[in-house]
């Protein structure tokens, strides 16, 4: 009998699991269920029901099973990825009381400053937490419900993040690991332990809401059996701790030890690395995560990565396919043409109110080539902004691996590495939070049974780079993309008083 260890990956606009063979070391089965964002919803509002969560899980699982022709016996372990942030209210019963912000909701700035303000500022708010409280941040989402639906927060009685919800689901028991639970705005995450000035910046009561904290390396629970009927597996199963996609994404592209960053290309974009030490960004444009590994995880988001390029793709009607081939017959730098990418807002740099805008529009640009590879060179010239913060803070790439739907372009790719001045390496398995989720499971169920094993010991038997997918800097194009660079930078910080003036506009 085999011994399978599934890994789910639950992201904004799917759920992905897979199936690993911890004998043979390999992915047999691997299965995805979309679930979609409300509409209908006030501008920079992001929403989603739990419950299609747990649908899609559903669906993605079975499909995992049969195509790797598994037995519900074979399957040891469980690990749960998902996205960061997003605020799931349950109240006394474990029912959800409504639809779950996301981290993408940008409609929560003035929560923001107000628990900014009861802190103490911006930053006396770094000193207590390590991160600022921004609008991606759970925090500010618990006080919206306050101010916005009181007759939903008298309700409230557990607050989880969506990984957590669903390990919720599976085991029937709250629990939140420090990895997530750093996502929040609500721990310090040098002590891992709530930061009690911000939760009474919500509410007086709000730390009997907060479920137990533990360990990345601890189970969260074993698999209940109304749950484990559900999905057609035997009850019993463990499940890890799991984490927030970026966590497990760090587990499941080998970032486990300090000298790796990882960049995904989803979405959304991240870019993170490992530390032994916290590393607090005293601007707090990188967020001073804690990992899934009882380490940390200094990281820098964008909110718009792939959903840019996607809206002009879709705009001009294109497959994948065809969107690289166009964007290839446009030269580096796009003759000027230059995306600011900050469709619904941006996270880093914070710029909650920002829009996007194509600066260089004339006549020998407007043309379905440049505009795709500005596209392109956009959104990953935005997350340069945060990858030179954190050279600043010490954390150098030497080699990025890259993950996410962008990795998979060979184009974009290339871009990458000119623009990051690095190597830029892709992974043998691409789905690395569904991958990580599973790798983490592994290590707990390891540790369960009585063995000494470091999580960098199975990163480094399990995953292997796909050296077909490297791209090397081209020294004429990184001096052209730091050119490119300062004007996005200058664009950036000349227009937001623009920004805000928009988003009065389109709100009266």
């Amino acid at each position: 009998m085999r011994t399978l260890i599934l890994g789910i990956d639950s992201g904004t606009q799917s759920t992905k699991a897979l199936l690993l063979d911890a004998t043979r070391k390999r992915v047999v089965g691997t299965g995805s269920a979309p679930h979609n964002l409300l509409t209908g919803l006030p501008p920079g509002a992001k929403e989603q029901r739990p419950e299609s969560w747990r649908a899609a899980t559903t669906k993605a699982i079975k499909a995992a099973m049969k195509a790797a022709r598994a037995q519900a016996g074979e399957v040891q372990a469980i690990g749960v990825s998902g996205q960061q942030h997003g605020f799931v209210p349950l109240d006394a019963q474990g029912q959800v009381i409504r639809p779950a912000k996301l981290w993408c909701d940008t409609s929560t700035a003035e929560e923001c400053d107000a628990i900014t303000s009861a802190l103490g500022g911006p930053e006396a708010t770094i000193a207590a937490l390590g991160n600022a409280v921004l609008p991606g941040f759970t925090a500010s989402k618990i006080l919206w419900l306050k101010r916005h639906e009181p007759r939903h927060f008298a309700r409230l009685s557990t607050i989880l993040l969506p990984h957590d919800y669903l390990n919720f689901w599976l085991t029937g028991r709250a629990v939140m690991e420090y990895g997530d639970a750093s996502g929040t705005a609500l721990l310090d995450v040098r002590t891992r332990r709530w930061c009690a000035k911000a939760l009474e910046a919500i509410d007086a009561d709000l730390a009997s809401k907060l479920p137990p904290l533990q360990r990345s390396d601890e189970a969260a629970g074993t698999l209940q059996a109304s749950t484990a009927k559900a999905l057609g597996l035997n009850p019993g199963v463990l499940v890890s701790a799991g984490g927030g996609d970026n966590m497990m994404g760090a587990i499941g592209t080998g970032n486990t030890r300090p000298g790796v960053i990882t960049a995904s290309f989803g979405t959304s974009g991240t870019i993170y690395a490992c530390a032994q030490d916290p590393v607090v960004d005293p601007r707090g444009e990188i967020a001073a995560f804690c990992d899934s590994t009882n380490r940390w995880l200094p990281l820098l988001c964008t909110m718009n990565v792939t959903v840019a390029t996607e809206m002009v793709r879709n705009d001009f009607g294109m497959t994948h396919e065809a969107f690289e081939k166009t964007a290839a017959g446009a030269p580096a730098g796009s003759d000027g043409l230059l995306l600011l990418p900050y469709l619904e807002g941006e996270r880093t740099p914070n710029v909650p109110s920002g829009t996007g805008v194509f600066f260089g529009v004339a006549p020998r640009t407007f043309s379905a080539p440049h505009f795709a590879r500005a596209a392109i060179e956009g959104v990953t010239l935005g997350m340069n902004y945060g990858l030179r913060r954190l050279a600043e803070l010490g954390v150098k790439p030497a080699q990025i691996r890259a993950t996410g739907g962008g990795a998979n372009s060979k184009l974009w790719r290339q871009i990458m590495a000119d623009v990051f001045d690095a190597e830029v390496v892709t992974l043998k398995v691409g789905e690395g939070a569904a991958y990580g989720a599973a790798l983490q499971a592994f290590w707990c169920w390891r540790l369960q049974q009585g063995e000494k094993v470091s999580i960098a010991e199975i990163t480094d038997a399990f995953v292997a780079l796909d050296r077909k997918g490297t791209a090397q800097p081209n020294k004429a194009r990184v001096a052209r993309y730091r050119e490119m660079q300062a004007l996005q930078d200058e664009l950036s910080l000349s227009l937001r008083g623009a920004f805000d003036k928009h988003r009065a506009l389109v709100t009266i």
